[in-house]
């Protein structure tokens, strides 16, 4: 029924945060027209929590060993805007994009719907 899902960050300065995710992070593109990067990502997983506050989305990239990801973003001269700190879920980190944004990053450690279990 879906092919897929299209995430939309939305972006003080777009053009430096495509640039970071082609050039950095390395995601595959195409161009839509006059520059407008549309990428591909790795599979990824939905789920839907609870909340008592207004609704809202997020976007969090997974890492299979997300202190080896921060190290090698950090070599990059990538900013890590949060530290790595243990959830009950996984490990969390966060990087900065060149707009100033705080993209997630974490490390799961419960089972995952990526066709096997985290440890």
């Amino acid at each position: 029924m879906f092919s897929g899902a299209h995430v939309i960050l939305y972006s003080r300065d777009a053009e430096a945060d495509r640039a970071f995710l082609k050039d950095v992070i390395g995601f595959e593109h195409v161009d839509a027209g006059h520059g407008w990067l549309i990428f591909g990502l790795p599979p990824a997983e939905i789920a839907v929590h609870p909340t008592t506050h207004e609704p809202r989305s997020e976007v969090y990239l997974m890492c299979d060993d997300l202190t080896q990801t921060l190290t090698s973003l950090d070599k990059k001269g990538v900013e890590i805007s949060r530290a790595i700190t243990e959830e009950r879920w996984g490990l969390l980190a966060a990087v900065r994009l060149p707009s100033g944004t705080e993209l997630p990053l974490y490390e799961p450690r419960h089972p995952t719907a990526l066709g096997g279990d985290s440890p």
